[in-house]
């Protein structure tokens, strides 16, 4: 469900869904309008916003209903996973499944559920004020980390619970060197967010190079020099692309150097899959940014993107997970 969430908000963000809805009802807005009326009565809140006066003005009610229904579901299927985990919960507890280590984690979990929601609303109101015509892409990005602090969680708790992950493999330096993977894979996912948001693969849609150059021109034209980190297209676009190719040697250097480990049950097929996504994710990459000016194609290949970004983190997540520090004993 949280895999499907993600997803979601990735449609709802490449389809210019997110600012169709203006309010938030956390139990009246489980309900999409039901009559003409209705409807009319949340198109004219839309029509308030910037973006519709700027960039959706042509939009006629058929077109507002699909916006909105990418929104509506995305915050329905939020609010679905809470009662899904809450009566969970209450039965499992009721049944006396959970042992006394599991209930902590799971608080944790619903507490970072709430998180999110509260993050995602204040997403959507950094786009709801004069001369904004989307959501924020710093807000943006934190919504998606957020979410991915949770998808990771979620499944560290569960390979707990699973037999098969108990045999783990004593091998600090590949452990040292998937983390340091991971930790460039959470800068590039911060990037690839600075990248959603700010809209930057249409700066220049071409590869290799930028703009017809390797490094850009303009891309520190900004003051502070530190703020084209955040705010410059051009460079969010140079430092998302330069951490994909580290991403990319790395990870085939990681991949040859545990090749002595293949013979564990699951390291080894999470090995094999690894260097899968970590390859097909590179080639998505480029070719979304090659149709970065063809929405109907960009979005089908955004959301892929994003969707293999979100196994590989799942697939990192169970690697680390099995290997383990040496210790005496």
């Amino acid at each position: 469900m949280i895999l499907i969430q993600v997803l979601l908000g990735g449609i709802t963000r490449l389809t210019e869904s997110g600012l169709s809805i203006t309010e938030w009802k956390p139990i009246t807005g489980m309900l999409p309008p039901l009559d003409e009326a209705s409807w009319q009565l949340e198109f004219d809140k839309y029509r308030n916003t910037d973006q519709f006066k700027y960039v959706h003005a042509h939009f006629s009610l058929k077109e507002f209903k699909w916006i909105f229904f990418w929104e509506w579901f995305h915050r329905v299927w939020a609010r679905t996973m809470g009662l899904v985990f809450l009566f969970g919960f209450i039965y499992f507890l009721i049944k006396k499944q959970f042992d006394k280590r599991m209930v902590t984690p799971m608080i944790i979990l619903f507490i970072l559920g709430g998180i999110q929601g509260a993050i995602g609303w204040i997403m959507v109101k950094s786009g709801l004020v004069p001369e904004m015509y989307y959501v924020g892409h710093v807000e943006l990005t934190t919504h998606f980390i957020a979410a991915l602090v949770l998808l990771v969680y979620t499944a560290w708790f569960g390979f707990r619970l699973l037999p098969a992950f108990e045999q783990k493999i004593s091998d600090e330096k590949l452990r040292n060197g998937f983390l340091l993977f991971v930790l460039f894979f959470i800068v590039q996912l911060i990037y690839g967010g600075f990248m959603a948001g700010m809209k930057a693969a249409a700066t220049a849609p071409t590869w290799p190079y930028i703009q017809g150059a390797l490094i850009p021109d303009g891309w520190m034209e900004q003051s502070p020099g530190w703020m084209n980190l955040i705010y410059n297209p051009l460079t969010v676009q140079f430092i998302h692309r330069s951490i994909a190719y580290l991403l990319f040697a790395l990870g085939l250097y990681l991949f040859f150097k545990s090749k002595h480990h293949n013979t564990h049950p699951i390291f080894g097929k999470l090995r094999l899959v690894f260097v899968g996504l970590l390859g097909t994710q590179v080639l998505l990459g480029i070719f979304a940014l090659l149709t970065a000016t063809s929405p109907d194609t960009f979005i089908y290949l955004g959301v892929a993107h994003q969707f293999v970004a979100m196994l590989l983190a799942l697939n990192l997540t169970g690697m680390i997970y099995l290997l383990r520090i040496k210790t005496n004993g």
